[in-house]
């Protein structure tokens, strides 16, 4: 004979579990009852049942934990393992076996609680709902005079279930036994809102406010349910709430969230300050307080408010590290903006912090150091590592480095030969480099990859036409351009060079005015000029080509233009 108990051997197996995810099912408060136990002796086939159970539970025998699970409950008839068993026949995956074993459980402690919530979220998982209802409705008759915060545990056993209408269905005839309780009708409307009947949960949600008009969670649903379709309606609703609870936390921070969302942003900004009063070593409120200064253009407001959240710690450290680097270039203080960058360590700005990085330092002078930081940057995806190849030929190109531009990309597309960014780029430095054989083969594989791609056309287009080559075809070629993209101001530009070419004078005029009147761009302004010019009215060609040259003093294109026609 053993000299310990089962007694003594359940509370240390039932220890040794308690890393075992728990049954997911809303918590039940309850203050746990005495309870009369069984105190049996241990044997040897009790001792290795239960060691049975546990390893092959660790183990993922899931089914033969479940068996021996059960033979313990039966034999013990202890309520603290017949819970463990229902917990392994759940995690077994047999529902038969799970309702089994939760019914047994519920006979040796019928005064559990929990085994109802976990026997209904089983029933519904089976897809057994009006054995489920039965359950339920015991447990709302059970609660009693809590019955409201009942309906709020049954919510969450039905929101997950996948038909919406039968949840919803079953929740209505649970309620209408409760027509005076505003968590029934609140209940209702939160299932409604699931099964896409918005009228009904409307409806239900201000029920349940006509019930319990200072409940907040009534209140936050009608707002929510109005913001969709009526958001100014969802705006007065928590305005109106605020303006009789108005230390509703919870509520105002719902209603400075939809006033940003409506993009009311100095009213936003007021109510995060008021959130942020109340809570002054909050991070989070800084941050957002900042952030909507930045939509604001408030940038002092805006660095005010990144420098109190760096202050409070909390996890957007990164990220006010990175505005503050955006903020320090605004005001041309590139040695701040560069600190600040190299302080962002993590989180969604790590990769733009590092290409600010690599960008500033090539504007201070130091390429090499700035390619080193490119190529010690980590990519998270394809998308990524093209921006890197992208920034790296933009940064030797400015070095006049083209040749050198333009292998670093014709390396990076035998790694990614199909990304269209890729193919765009390679291709307009093959241009560049005045290998138009290559520069017409990516582009037309590019046109492959995504026929509607308007740049694409309109680039092959205006090289043939800047080339003077195959005209007619060029000019289908931005035509269909601009098909694709009639508001493109450029692609204008190049269908109005297309007429030039093709001698359609006066429909090359009419499509250039439109293009300079959109985008006043030098390189237009040469172009409809030039046709001007081509067409006699040389006096308006050199007034548009001087005013831009005022603009732009320093752009080569106007000034050969000028060369070339007024020597």
């Amino acid at each position: 004979m053993r000299h310990f108990s089962v007694l003594l051997l359940c509370s240390l197996w039932l220890a040794a579990c308690a890393q075992v995810p728990a049954h997911p099912v809303a918590e039940v408060p309850q203050a746990e009852a005495a309870q009369a136990l069984p105190n049996i002796e241990l044997s040897d086939d009790l001792l290795y049942e239960f060691l049975l159970a546990e390893v092959a539970s660790q183990r993922g025998h899931k089914a033969l934990a479940a068996e021996a699970g059960a033979d313990l409950a039966a034999k013990t008839r202890d309520p603290r393992i017949a819970k463990r068993a229902a917990q392994l026949a759940f995690e077994s995956g047999n529902m038969d076996k799970a309702v089994e074993a939760v019914r047994h459980w519920q006979e040796i402690d019928p005064e559990a609680p929990l085994a109802g919530h976990m026997l209904s979220s089983i029933l519904l998982r089976s897809g057994r709902l009006d054995e489920a209802q039965i359950e339920l409705a015991r447990m709302l008759k059970d609660a009693g005079a809590n019955s409201g915060g009942a309906f709020l545990r049954v919510v969450q056993l039905l929101a997950p279930y996948p038909d919406k209408a039968d949840a919803l269905k079953l929740m209505r005839e649970l309620a209408g036994s409760y027509p005076r309780i505003a968590e029934a009708h609140w209940s209702v409307a939160q299932l409604a809102q699931l099964a896409g009947d918005g009228e009904l949960a409307l409806a239900e949600a201000r029920q349940a406010r006509v019930l319990r008009p200072e409940w907040p969670m009534a209140v936050a649903l009608e707002a929510q349910l109005l913001q969709q379709d009526m958001p100014q309606q969802g705006l007065e609703v928590l305005r109106r709430y605020l303006s009789d609870y108005p230390e509703a936390r919870d509520i105002r921070l719902q209603y400075a969230r939809a006033l940003l969302q409506q993009k009311q942003f100095t009213q936003a900004r007021d109510e995060f300050g008021r959130l942020a009063e109340g809570d002054p070593g909050n991070p989070d409120l800084a941050f957002a307080i900042a952030m909507i200064s930045l939509q604001l253009n408030d940038l002092q407001a805006a660095e005010t408010q990144l420098r109190r959240s760096l202050e409070k710690g909390g996890k957007g450290q990164d990220a006010a590290q990175y505005f503050l680097g955006q903020l320090s270039e605004a005001k041309k203080d590139d040695d701040e903006a560069l600190a600040r960058y190299r302080k962002v360590q993590g989180g969604e700005y790590r990769f733009a912090a590092q290409l600010r990085v690599a960008y500033l330092l090539n504007k201070g002078g130091k390429l090499e150091e700035a390619l080193v930081q490119l190529h010690g940057t980590e990519a998270a995806d394809n998308q990524q590592r093209v921006q890197l190849l992208l920034l790296e030929a933009q940064l030797l190109r400015e070095a006049k480095r083209t040749e050198d531009a333009y292998r670093v990309l014709r390396d990076g597309l035998a790694k990614l030969p199909n990304h269209p960014d890729l193919l765009y780029e390679t291709a307009m430095y093959a241009e560049k480099t005045g290998n138009f054989r290559e520069f017409e083969k990516l582009v037309r594989k590019l046109i492959q990859l995504k026929p509607d791609h308007a740049q694409a056309y309109n680039a092959l287009g205006y090289s043939l036409l800047e080339r003077n080559e195959r005209i007619a075809e060029a000019l289908q070629l931005v035509e269909k351009a601009l098909h694709l993209a009639p508001g493109d101001f450029a692609i204008m530009d190049s269908v109005g060079w297309g007429y030039y070419r093709s001698g359609r004078l006066d429909e090359s005029v009419e499509m250039l005015r439109r293009s300079f009147a959109g985008n006043p761009d030098p390189e237009i302004a040469s172009h409809l000029g030039e046709v001007l010019w081509m067409r006699g009215e040389r006096e308006e060609a050199q007034k548009i080509w001087q005013d831009s040259l005022k603009a732009h003093p320093n752009n080569e294109l106007l000034q050969a233009v000028l060369k070339r026609f007024i020597p």
